[in-house]
């Protein structure tokens, strides 16, 4: 090293052009048009290495030889967005884009043609990277929308993203929303090599994308091919221009990557020939997109047409449909789920559908079968709605053309006895779901039970998985939930991929779950109808839980969200003595809370508390039932009907009269798979 003797000017000057050299042929590389091979472009690598060697003092935090290096981090803190990250309203039809652009000029109160950008949707993870003085200082996940993961390690890793931003007229503080990939061609190559070391393969690009990025070990993540691509601007201290399509200019002028497919046009007529030209070339794109991006140009009507509850009026995401793939049931299993519910799973043929190899898809009850006239071997139609959930669309009666041999069909029959305990299995008049009978004696609903006691939501026990859960069941080290409070250091170190020190990190977490509330209690009891609005509206109506457990049905009802229903499932869990034992083993165990004075009816502080929402339509991916349970544990009043104090309307196939009501009254309206985005935002 020559830290005592100065570097000549030559050198200098040679660090900055090999510095700028690299940068540019990063941004060559990932925009898969190098110029240089890359043996070059490793001897230019190599050089600037080392001269920082020799020179240390020209090392800078910004150059391309620090993206590797730091040290593994234990956990992600967490990031609070100055300007939230809102999620993309949908369409799904050319349909949908009019009404979106007859939207935009009502509010707008103009009939003259807008323009509008429009890009392509990656398929990756939303990030945001924040400059300030032209330097990057943080990367963090969208998270929530509001509150996201410090990702800045990782981030510094992605050679796409600059670490120092280059050109005049930067503002002096500028974060950048973008969109992390893996290119289809580094995905292959990612998962050959880890063939190649009998390692675990990737489903597909945006799942590898997103297990790379959440790396601790900020040098997994150096070693994976992802890129970024930006999309637009959050917090901003300085002046920008004043069209996106222009801001998204500015960004590539500094140095980030911007999609070469965006694309400025006058008018939705030319933003359909946009869609279903650049949807016929979907699958020769060197990426993965799942639909078209589009957004009105100009920044000042962006601001005059505002934002809804979680998402811009200006910007609309049209999704391609959803790709099917034809293949047989081979055959269907029953699960049993924490509530008895018994679900028919349709156990397929392997087949390739948007990127992943479906094997199963969930039936939901009886009368999904009954619908889609459904046998064993028969052909199906399979899709995955919204490219997530593997469903069966139908039942394909005609084969010709088709290479699918079907044996002979047979009938699925629904067992009289539950598959894991074998307890009766019993259908309640006016529901479509049969349950086990078993309860808590069920190992299935033991197991969903602990888990659902243990989850986040409920007593938040730091780091009890499922398969943690799974575990401990089949191993014997616990037959019910009060055990979990029993388990000692000795047992759960001997577990394989244990360790002495996770079993005291569980053990110390269990230890402080002890310390709970009354409505986390009741809530992690499990209670059929009792979500999390509804254990908070109890706790603080009767204070104590002497007092709900000796509770009827009238006096229960007494409760502002409370009906006749919900009153039978409570009253029902307390007259069980397997379910008395449960609660008096847990606070055995040692498991408390601080009494409080009964408060009738106060509120609770859940997303949606206060919000009332209508369910119309036939849901595909999840019952009615389901439904209203995610949105009650949010905090909902889920109404019967649609009135002018409605606040949103879920609207699924089939929906009549609510869903014009609610138009006309300017309800907002959510489809359904608008409604998974919103429900798994929020994890529910």
């Amino acid at each position: 090293m020559s830290a005592s003797n100065p570097p000549s000017a030559a050198l200098l000057s040679r660090c900055k052009e090999l510095i700028d050299l690299i940068n540019y042929h990063n941004k060559k590389y990932y925009l898969e048009t190098p110029e240089i091979p890359d043996a070059q472009y490793d001897r230019l690598f190599r050089e600037l290495q080392s001269i920082e060697h020799e020179f240390p003092q020209l090392k800078t935090d910004t150059s391309p030889t620090t993206r590797v290096g730091a040290t593994p981090l234990s956990v992600f803190s967490s990031v609070a967005h100055e300007v939230p990250m809102l999620s993309l309203d949908n369409a799904f039809s050319e349909e949908d884009l009019l009404a979106f652009d007859r939207r935009i000029k009502e509010r707008l109160k103009v009939d003259e043609t807008i323009e509008y950008s429009c890009e392509p949707k990656f398929d990756g993870i939303a990030v945001s990277v924040l400059y300030r003085d032209k330097k990057l200082v943080r990367g963090a996940t969208r998270g929530d929308g509001n509150t996201g993961e410090d990702i800045t390690l990782n981030v510094r890793t992605i050679g796409s993203i600059p670490l120092e931003l280059k050109g005049d007229d930067i503002p002096s503080v500028l974060e950048v929303r973008g969109e992390i990939i893996m290119p289809k061609k580094g995905f292959d190559e990612l998962n050959q090599r880890a063939l190649a070391k009998g390692s675990k393969t990737f489903a597909n690009p945006r799942n590898a994308a997103a297990g790379s990025l959440r790396q601790l070990d900020p040098k997994i993540t150096a070693s994976r091919p992802l890129v970024m691509y930006a999309y637009s601007v959050g917090y901003v201290e300085g002046e920008l221009p004043d069209t996106h399509g222009k801001i998204l200019q500015a960004l590539s002028k500094w140095g980030l990557l911007v999609s070469d497919e965006l694309k400025i046009v006058r008018g939705v007529g030319q933003c359909i020939d946009y869609y279903q030209a650049l949807g016929e070339r979907r699958l020769a794109l060197p990426y993965d997109i799942d639909g078209i991006v589009f957004k009105v140009n100009r920044i000042e009507l962006q601001q005059q047409l505002g934002f809804v509850s979680r998402a811009p009026r200006w910007a609309i995401a049209n999704k391609f449909p959803a790709q099917e793939e034809l293949t047989r049931v081979n055959d269907v299993e029953f699960q049993v789920g924490r509530t008895g519910a018994i679900t028919p799973v349709a156990r397929l043929e392997p087949v390739f559908v948007a990127g992943v190899t479906v094997s199963n898809a969930t039936l939901h009850n009886r009368d999904e079968i009954e619908r889609l006239g459904l046998k064993i071997g028969d052909t199906v139609l399979v899709r995955r709605a919204g490219d997530v959930i593997p469903q069966i669309v139908s039942v394909v009666r005609e084969q010709k053309g088709t290479n699918i041999q079907s044996p002979v069909r047979r009938e699925i029959v629904f067992p009289e006895n539950c598959p894991v305990c074998k307890s009766v299995v019993v259908t309640v008049e006016g529901e479509a779901v049969a349950r086990c009978t078993g309860g808590l004696i069920c190992e299935a609903q033991r197991k969903e039970a602990i888990k659902h006691f243990a989850s986040r939501q409920a007593m938040d026990i730091d780091g009890l998985g499922d398969k943690l859960v799974e575990q401990f069941v089949d191993e014997g080290l616990i037959s019910e939930i009060s055990d979990l409070f029993s388990l000692d250091k000795t047992s759960l170190a001997a577990l394989e991929r244990m360790g002495e020190k996770s079993a005291e990190n569980l053990l110390n977490a269990l230890e402080q779950a002890k310390q709970t509330t009354l409505a986390r209690f009741l809530f992690g009891l499990g209670i059929r109808e009792v979500g999390q609005a509804t254990a908070r509206s109890l706790a603080s109506h009767f204070g104590k839980l002497e007092a709900i457990m000796v509770a009827d049905r009238e006096v229960l009802q007494q409760v502002s969200d409370v009906g006749p229903i919900v009153a039978q499932r409570v009253h029902d869990f307390f007259q069980q003595k397997e379910n008395l034992k449960a609660v008096a083993h847990l606070q055995a165990a040692g498991v408390t809370w601080p009494e409080t004075e009964a408060k009738p009816d106060e509120p609770g502080k859940l997303p949606l508390t206060g919000l009332t929402y209508v369910l119309t339509g036939t849901l595909e991916t999840m019952t009615r039932d389901e439904a209203k349970e995610k949105l009650l544990a949010l905090g909902a009043k889920v109404s019967g009907s649609v009135s002018s104090k409605t606040h949103c309307v879920v609207a699924g196939p089939g929906a009549g009269s609510k869903l014009s009501k609610a138009e006309a009254l300017g309800v907002e309206v959510l489809d359904e798979q608008q409604l998974i985005v919103f429900l798994s935002e929020h994890e529910v």
